[in-house]
């Protein structure tokens, strides 16, 4: 990651940010000249409403392993996908193409694993195969990190044993799901010294030994002994420490917050103007629909196309992968009607 510290390090005029520390998995700066509802603003765009891709959808042709097809349909929508230009996807409601899941819209990955020997089998993230054509080289493919190059493990099996998935990585945003989170952690602070009692310390005997500073505190100067209280004072520097799944990297995610925060101010700004010239909002803001927020939303999200539930799985048994090998809706036993009625809510 470039930065240029001549553009950030000017005048102390508008907002000011320091990068104290960046690598590739996460980033530490301090962002000053700002009040506090926009700064805990991009925290919570960086949190919630950054989009991503995650595994969205699966289709089970065979699970003979010994966990579920739930369970084992939960593990891999939390298995990180590189989302590198996820732009280029685009929201499977908006999509004109399809009524589910298409090239436009979606990744295809397939997970293909059988264990054929006496030892147990442990099936990675690296044995996910992403499917052609996709939107750009580099969505869809599983983050692995670890220097053995083999990723997040999805499931054990022993011999006989086999599975074999298809699944649909769609674009969507944590707000809806915290599989689609950019971020595994954003440290936030501000006032380290608690100047502002903005904190009330509930202490034992010395808050100062029961509640130490933390490492920002030695950005900032301690207060004087005996000072008077400032009842006019704002807070006017922030701590950030985001840490990244490995979809975005860290600049790119406090950047697509930026950018989330500007597509939400230009709708205001078009609404409350009244102008059907957005031109001159969009920027690096992206496309605004003045009647309506063209920001970061999940595929699932109300006002879309009306969609049925998606249980995020099917089975070779039809029904919306609701039924059992027993029939019905999973209302049903071997032995008939449960307990509670023929639907188990009687």
């Amino acid at each position: 990651m470039d930065y240029d510290p001549m553009a950030m390090d000017g005048e102390d005029v508008g907002p000011r940010v320091t990068i104290r520390e960046a690598d590739s998995a996460r980033v530490d700066f301090t962002l000053q000249n700002v009040d506090l509802a926009f700064a805990n603003s991009l925290r919570r765009a960086i949190l919630a409403e950054v989009p991503t891709l995650a595994v969205d959808l699966v289709e089970v042709e065979a699970n003979t392993s010994v966990l579920a097809d739930e369970f084992i349909t939960h593990r891999l929508g939390l298995i990180p996908l590189n989302s590198k230009n996820v732009d280029d996807v685009v929201y499977s409601r908006d999509c004109e193409n399809c009524d589910q899941y298409c090239e436009q819209c979606s990744v295809t990955l397939t997970l293909h694993a059988r264990c054929t020997g006496d030892e147990v089998m442990r099936v990675y993230a690296r044995d996910l195969v992403v499917g052609e054509p996709r939107p750009n080289e580099w969505v869809g493919n599983p983050v692995i990190t670890d220097p053995e190059g083999l990723g997040s493990v999805i499931l054990k099996l022993r011999k006989g044993q086999e599975v074999r998935m298809k699944c649909i990585a769609k674009k969507g945003i944590a707000k809806e799901h915290a599989k689609w989170a950019p971020t595994s952690a954003v440290g936030f602070e501000y006032d380290p010294h608690n100047k502002l009692r903005h904190v009330d310390y509930w202490y034992e005997q010395d808050p100062a030994k029961e509640w130490p500073r933390s490492a920002n505190s030695d950005w900032e100067d301690p207060p004087q002994e005996g000072a008077p209280f400032d009842y006019d004072a704002l807070p006017s520097r922030f701590y950030y420490d985001v840490e990244t799944v490995g979809s975005l990297e860290p600049d790119a995610i406090i950047q697509q917050g930026i950018k989330v925060l500007q597509q939400k101010l230009a709708s205001v700004i078009a609404e409350l103007t009244g102008s059907d010239d957005t031109g001159a909002l969009n920027g690096a803001a992206g496309d605004v629909d003045i009647n309506g927020y063209g920001g970061p939303r999940s595929p699932a999200i109300n006002g879309g196309r009306d969609y049925e539930m998606d249980h995020g799985y099917t089975t070779p048994y039809a029904n919306g992968g609701g039924a059992s090998a027993w029939g019905g809706g999973g209302g049903a036993t071997p032995y008939g009607a449960t307990p509670y009625g023929q639907n188990g809510w009687a």
